[in-house]
């Protein structure tokens, strides 16, 4: 395998640019499905009640679907209705030069987000928080406060604030900046009620 170089973000513009065009609805509901449900039978992967793959071989076979996935099916640029590809050595390339570790927050809330392996006594890293889901403008600090409070928590994910002032964040308006600029301070404001302000988001 010869080495790439990284990819800089112009590039990256222009490959997108000469992109296949489709439509974010075909995307969806059309590409990604199919192409997973061709990799999946491919590769044999049934899951069944199974959330983690104990088994060397399905690992194996999980973590070959995920390249092919990847590679026959690209990313897709919403804004410009394109999908950008890469190939096999890229995301080879890609997941050598990855992080090996990552820290997140600061201070005593501070966490290493390493990799690990089949059984591993180190716990992993938990994230708490609705996950994008609309949340009422008057209850948003004290939800977040909540999962900042659950011990077991490491990181917080935000949820969506459904209206800010009484108003809805309608998209590519003045209000949907304050409802996002609202929403980080609120689950900052979680987080010092917590006692956790160096907390990840």
């Amino acid at each position: 395998m010869v080495a790439s170089k990284p990819v800089s973000v112009f590039e990256t513009y222009d490959r997108f640019l000469s992109g296949k065009k489709t439509r974010e609805d075909t995307w969806d509901y059309v590409t990604v499905p199919n192409n997973a449900a061709l990799i999946k039978n491919k590769y044999n992967l049934e899951f069944g009640r199974k959330i983690i793959p104990e088994d060397k071989d399905e690992m194996d076979r999980l973590f070959q679907a995920g390249v092919e996935m990847l590679v026959t099916t690209g990313f897709f640029n919403p804004d410009l209705g394109r999908v950008m590809y890469v190939t096999e050595d890229e995301v080879f390339e890609g997941i050598k030069k990855a992080p090996k570790k990552l820290r997140l927050g600061r201070g005593k809330d501070e966490v290493v987000c390493e990799r690990r392996r089949g059984n591993a006594p180190e716990k992993p890293i938990i994230q708490g928080g609705p996950t994008g889901a609309p949340i009422s403008e008057d209850i948003f600090v004290t939800l977040m406060q909540g999962y900042a409070q659950e011990a077991v928590v490491d990181t917080l994910v935000s949820g969506v604030m459904s209206t800010v002032d009484g108003h809805a964040p309608t998209a590519n308006t003045p209000w949907e900046i304050k409802a996002t600029l609202a929403e980080i301070r609120a689950v900052r404001e979680g987080m010092v009620r917590a006692e956790r302000p160096g907390m990840a988001i």
